[in-house]
């Protein structure tokens, strides 16, 4: 009786106590979610494009963010580092059709994904040869202190990258729904061969969206590389990437967003609010659990397109 109490009661009571500080969590948590979904638009990109998950895209982003520090410590400035980066992530998003995708064609998803497990074993593997394994601070110039809102201090950083996102999100919508390439990826996610037979040119379609999926991945890596240092540990934060999606929906970009607010945000506020009453460490599995009810309940996701088969 006591832990439900605990777990029950007592959040309640501070969360009234204490209003402000129950807003500085939340929109921490939200700010922090922002920073998952740039992650997780990478993933719904490929997977709209082709079908498949793509497990490599973590390292994409840490290989773009490494890229990116390692050629400004060789002299580089920023802008040029940046533009540099760009060009390597759409030359990587080619070789990867050219010498992967390009020779499995209308292959099972299965097939597809071992794939893309193997080009982010790869990726990690170069990039620490090519680059090390030490931890790489990065500062692009963000201001790191926090401002006072109405007496609620929200971080600058985590306001900047909110922006960012929300500008991509942009971007990639009008993207997909508005130009003919957009149209093509649609068409080419439906059905490779369909998409073939009337025209639609594959090999390159599969290369602009790899490109642009690299593309964001350079944008989260530089991110979170200001946040957390760029190292090796940074793929990781593709794990957390899943939950975004399975509440988002793999298929939806606005649902990328939604979802990464949804867990960025249920997880500062149960970590702070619920994990004494449990010991903490909520925050590592809270997006987990949540993720497996949408699985019970709504598998497709808020956004994502429920799957009719017809037999």
């Amino acid at each position: 009786m006591e832990f439900l109490h605990a777990m029950t009661i007592g959040p309640i009571v501070e969360i009234i106590e204490y209003p402000t500080f129950f807003m500085e969590v939340l929109i921490g948590g939200l700010l922090t979610g922002v920073m998952y979904s740039l992650v997780a638009l990478g993933f719904v990109l490929i997977f709209k494009a082709s079908g498949v998950f793509n497990f490599a895209q973590g390292a994409m982003v840490l290989f773009a963010a490494l890229t990116f520090v390692g050629l400004m410590e060789h002299g580089l400035p920023m802008w040029a580092a940046l533009i540099a980066t760009v060009a390597v992530m759409i030359a990587l998003a080619y070789a990867i059709e050219r010498l992967v995708l390009g020779k499995l064609v209308n292959q099972e998803p299965i097939i597809l994904f071992m794939a893309t497990l193997g080009i982010a074993f790869f990726l990690d593997g170069f990039g620490q040869t090519i680059w090390g394994s030490d931890v790489k601070p990065l500062d692009v110039g963000i201001p790191s202190d926090a401002i006072d809102v109405g007496g609620v201090l929200i971080n600058w950083f985590d306001i900047t990258a909110a922006v960012v996102a929300g500008l991509m999100v942009a971007v990639l919508a009008i993207f997909f729904q508005k130009t003919r390439i957009g149209r093509a990826l649609r068409a080419v996610a439906d059905d490779h061969q369909a998409a073939l037979s009337v025209g639609i040119p594959l090999k390159t379609i599969w290369m602009v969206v790899w490109s642009v999926a690299g593309i964001v991945g350079l944008v989260a890596g530089v991110m979170w590389g200001s946040k957390l240092g760029v190292q090796f540990t940074l793929s990781l934060i593709a794990l957390k990437a899943l939950p975004v999606l399975m509440i988002g929906g793999f298929t939806s970009i606005p649902g990328a967003i939604i979802g990464g607010l949804i867990v960025g945000a249920g997880e500062k506020v149960a970590e702070v609010f619920w994990g004494p009453a449990v010991g903490g460490a909520i925050e590592d599995w809270f997006a987990y659990m949540l993720a497996m009810a949408f699985l019970v309940f709504r598998p497709q996701g808020l956004f994502g397109d429920k799957i009719i088969e017809r037999v």
